[in-house]
């Protein structure tokens, strides 16, 4: 399994409503809003970096409000 922080911009004033959103879908292990230079943090889990990548793009930047996500794949060093 792969796991990974997605950092999410958002319009102003939508955060909580993307994070509601988002949490619900499958693979998301949690989605909070936060405050900072980013809006929503995601956890997210997969079964490889591909299923990933397709859960991010055909999922998670389809959320309306999204401006801008980055996803940061978890390393274990």
């Amino acid at each position: 399994m792969v796991q990974a922080y997605i950092l999410i911009q958002t319009e102003v004033g939508k955060a909580a409503t993307v994070a509601g959103e988002i949490a619900g879908s499958q693979g998301i292990i949690s989605a909070e809003d936060v405050t900072g230079p980013y809006d929503v943090i995601v956890r997210a889990e997969a079964e490889n970096v591909d299923v990933l990548g397709k859960m991010v793009v055909a999922n998670i930047q389809n959320v309306e409000g999204i401006t801008r996500t980055l996803t940061c794949p978890v390393v274990h060093l």
